[in-house]
């Protein structure tokens, strides 16, 4: 295979339509499970061969969805792992125990799916096929291809009009849910919750993180309308932690066991998925699934998801994370708090945002924290323009500026914390995902 023949298919797969990026309206009606079920028919529906997981909700669930994953494969079960969206290559998005879908692998399945969608889209009696809906095909075949005994899969956008609901799932999961994407589902945390809630598939268990009174009641009514038995995650039967170098330590006492976590990614809000990814997998366990304490714990601490609170160096300390919500972006700064005791100074924040985000929102908790705020427009075409970006800080922060890339923000955020600072990269995960492509070239990260 050539860097040609991967181009090419990157390019074929980026000329569809394209709802992520493309800054079309994002219409409900947009979004038609008829045309992922006819090309998954034209594929002897590979979704259907290998057990499954579903995840949905506002915040949390790549990373929960990670910690199953790593604990199905170190219990021996080959498993798939289906996330969007990518910080840096495409193929990230989809991993068979932990490694990433190859150029040459991703080739082979565009040249499989290609001609069917051509077809498909030659005569769209429910609409075009999407770039999403034509990943999330080649998911499916990626993964029962390669032999997976289960795959957990993440949701795009919400839940029910998702690409990825078609499939038969062993559990679902919730994590989280707040206001985002009010455009497409809805202007309150109960329409929210009710497309989120969409996932639930009649008898299936499913797993729920804590959720707001308004939602939860949502989720609860949907679940015994669909007979299926609903755990919502008990905060209460968590330890704090204690953070150690780049890992957090804290017990969780579960339904069947006690558990002593040792999770490699920090954050407050980890811990929240980490109890949320381990009840999913005691439900899992008691629908008859063999697993180890053992696995689940080993599991937990072997678990990578790069971007979310990660440390990239401490002088100055850099720290970079997706917090896009206004939720989010009030963790961030927790989490910040309490590892970092005594704040360095100067402290930076370099930011980039889709253009449909609360920037509002986000500017309360975090301008407080910071003594200079660089706005910047990711490579992204949703990006938020930089300009408008700032002006949502200038309210609350007395020194904000703007950047032409993330490059130069992040450059001038560390000349300016010099090396007893601090700088943090937060926004969209595509500013994080810039960022990481520039610390890894400068020769900055710290590669585990």
């Amino acid at each position: 295979m050539t860097d040609t023949s991967y181009q090419s298919a990157l390019d074929w797969l980026y000329g569809l339509v394209d709802y992520e990026t493309a800054g079309l309206p994002r219409n409900p009606a947009n979004f038609n499970l008829r045309r992922v079920a006819l090309i998954l028919e034209r594929l002897d529906n590979p979704h259907l061969k290998v057990r499954t997981v579903h995840i949905a909700g506002s915040k949390g669930k790549g990373s929960t969805a990670a910690m199953i994953a790593a604990v199905l494969s170190r219990a021996g079960y080959r498993t798939g792992l289906y996330t969007s969206p990518h910080l840096s290559e495409t193929t990230e998005r989809f991993k068979v125990d932990g490694s990433d879908m190859t150029p040459e692998e991703f080739v082979a399945g565009i040249g499989v799916l290609r001609p069917l969608v051509t077809e498909i889209n030659a005569s769209p009696r429910y609409g075009r096929l999407t770039v999403f809906e034509v990943m999330t095909a080649l998911g499916f075949m990626f993964f029962a291809g390669r032999g997976a005994v289960w795959q957990v899969i993440e949701t795009g956008l919400g839940g029910r009009l998702d690409a990825t609901n078609v499939v038969l799932p062993e559990l679902t999961v919730l994590t989280s849910i707040g206001l985002e994407h009010t455009e497409v589902l809805g202007h309150t945390l109960a329409a929210i919750a009710g497309e989120k809630a969409g996932i639930i598939k009649p008898g299936v268990p499913v797993v729920s993180a804590p959720q707001p009174p308004e939602a939860l009641a949502v989720i609860e009514q949907v679940a015994a309308e669909r007979n299926a038995q609903l755990v919502t995650v008990d905060l209460s039967l968590l330890t704090p932690s204690v953070v150690t170098g780049d890992r957090q330590s804290f017990i969780v006492t579960g339904q069947r066991d006690t558990y002593r976590v040792n999770l490699p990614l920090l954050g407050g809000y980890q811990r929240l998925n980490a109890a949320v990814a381990l009840q999913a997998l005691e439900t899992l366990a008691d629908r008859g699934l063999e697993l180890e304490k053992a696995d689940i714990e080993s599991g937990l601490a072997a678990v990578v998801w790069p971007g979310r609170f990660q440390i990239v160096s401490r002088r100055p300390w850099t720290i970079i994370d997706g917090a896009h919500t206004p939720a989010a972006a009030a963790e961030f700064v927790g989490s910040l708090r309490s590892m970092l005791l005594d704040r360095p100074r100067p402290a930076v924040l370099v930011i980039g945002v889709s253009a449909d985000k609360d920037v509002a929102g986000m500017a309360e908790p975090l301008a407080p924290f910071f003594d200079v705020v660089i706005a910047v427009a990711t490579r992204h075409p949703r990006a938020m323009p930089a300009g408008r970006l700032a002006d949502a800080f200038r309210p609350a922060s007395a020194d904000v500026r703007t950047a032409d890339s993330v490059k130069d923000a992040v450059k001038s955020a560390r000349a300016i914390a010099g090396d007893e600072g601090l700088v943090a990269v937060t926004g969209s995960l595509f500013a994080v995902g810039e960022a990481l492509e520039m610390f890894r070239t400068d020769g900055i990260i710290r590669e585990a």
